[in-house]
């Protein structure tokens, strides 16, 4: 089985060409064996590329636990540029995810994509994790994303802090993802993101940084477009519209790489 390795500022995925449904029963062990950083390829999930009738292709997700989710933003822009390196779409195309449809513009390297209105926003509440309360905020951006603002960004315990986060009642029993984040001024912010299913922090994260900015946005600290510094040093751009309480009109645009392709053996399976 062909597979490509792409990365999405740091967050990296193993993508499939599964337009013909060369994949079958077993795929959620598949991805895990996949993902396995020693044993595998090594990745933060794994995106499919299969047909859709509704859209130019459909985009699937599935973390790196082989847990499916609905969307991935960095892997949205990911499979966009790999959809049109390999002949499927053109430069602007339409796919389908497992939360709507979403456009996509690939120029060169990068990649600008839409993402899905903003929802079910809870700002300014205090989130207890037991030794210590946090002034948090919550927004699903096509997955579901605690916005933390804290000090010291770069010294602080994300994957301790994140998993108790993640896991927390409140949010049960999908969980959630976890994002701290530290304001330079309204047009940057510098983000580390724990995510479910990774259970761990990853480099970037798409929607993390989309929740981030458009959060930031409505409570008056930051204005688009938001330039959002990520953990592997890399910077994803927020672009979107803030009418009264209201974010539309929210795109997402970086930078993706291929950084290998090759062969899965069927005995290494």
């Amino acid at each position: 089985m062909n597979f490509y390795k792409m990365s999405g500022t740091g967050n990296d995925f193993v993508l499939l060409d599964n337009r013909k449904n060369i994949i079958g029963e077993g795929l959620p062990k598949l991805v895990a064996k996949l993902c396995h950083r020693r044993n595998g390829v090594g990745a933060d999930g794994v995106l499919l590329l299969e047909t859709s009738s509704n859209a130019d292709f459909r985009m699937r997700y599935l973390n790196a636990d082989g847990g499916e989710v609905s969307f991935c933003g960095n892997g949205g822009r990911c499979i966009a540029w790999f959809a049109h390196n390999i002949g499927a779409v053109p430069d602007k195309m339409k796919f389908e995810a497992g939360d709507g449809l979403h456009r996509a513009e690939v120029f060169g390297n990068r990649v600008k994509l839409s993402m899905k209105d903003p929802a079910d926003f809870r700002l300014n509440f205090v989130l207890d994790l037991g030794s210590k309360g946090y002034a948090a905020s919550f927004a699903d951006t096509g997955v579901p994303h605690v916005v933390i603002p804290v000090m010291e960004l770069q010294d602080f315990p994300v994957v301790e802090t994140g998993r108790k986060v993640s896991h927390h009642e409140l949010f049960e029993p999908a969980g959630t993802n976890a994002n701290f984040i530290e304001l330079t001024d309204q047009h940057h912010l510098s983000i580390r993101t724990y995510e479910r299913g990774v259970e761990d922090e990853t480099l970037a994260c798409g929607t993390g940084s989309t929740a981030a900015a458009v959060i930031s946005g409505l409570q008056g600290r930051a204005v688009s477009p938001v330039e959002c510094l990520t953990h592997g040093g890399e910077t994803l751009t927020v672009h979107f519209r803030k009418e009264e309480d209201r974010i539309t009109e929210v795109f997402l645009e970086g930078a993706v790489r291929l950084v290998f392709k090759g062969d899965w053996l069927e005995a290494a399976g």
